[in-house]
């Protein structure tokens, strides 16, 4: 999303409140400021405080749903591992227009193959910092985009904070992104 959009709210709408991670409702008739759409959900502010809408809800802001996620059917193993990261990729901190991948909070990523020809992937990541409530919303995030590819076999996201994470751990672009360079 290039600029941020002023919109009013069509219908009552479930959402998670950034950084404190609890659900909250965003009442129908409720002025709102879309300040991110990117992986597919949604950063909207609400008088002083942020609040993130899942994509499935679009309708309730008056925006389009993002396009569905088109993959690779029976990938190789290469393909299933570019696979991963793309489908990383799509998980955004809701606070910060950056993916986890480019944050540097996927520290670990290990793609095991089974005998019945799925995948099982492990993950290990953090966040930016380990107070932040939006923890589980983002393994929950991560988990759901790998559910997505296709022969994924058994899902681990772990939460971890050794090491703790730093701005070092972004990559260049991100850092670009943000001027920490």
């Amino acid at each position: 999303m290039a600029a941020r959009q002023y919109t009013t709210v069509e219908r009552d709408c479930p959402g998670i409140l950034v950084p404190a991670g609890s659900e909250v409702v965003i009442p129908e008739g409720t002025d709102v400021q879309v300040t991110q759409s990117l992986g597919g959900s949604f950063t909207v502010h609400i008088g002083g405080n942020l609040v993130r809408v899942a994509g499935r809800d679009a309708d309730a802001l008056g925006l389009d749903p993002p396009e569905p996620i088109t993959l690779t059917e029976n990938p190789t193993d290469a393909e299933f591992e570019a696979l991963v990261e793309a489908q990383l990729k799509t998980c955004y901190d809701p606070e910060i227009p950056i993916n986890i991948m480019d944050l540097g909070l996927v520290y670990q990523c290990d793609i095991t193959r089974r005998d019945d020809g799925k995948r099982d992937v492990t993950i290990a990541m953090t966040l930016t910092a380990p107070g932040c409530g939006m923890g589980e919303i983002l393994v929950a995030d991560a988990r759901e985009r790998l559910e997505q590819i296709p022969g994924i076999g058994e899902i681990k996201v772990e939460l971890v904070f050794d090491p703790p994470w730093n701005p070092g751990m972004m990559s260049d672009e991100a850092r670009l992104q943000t001027g920490m360079y």
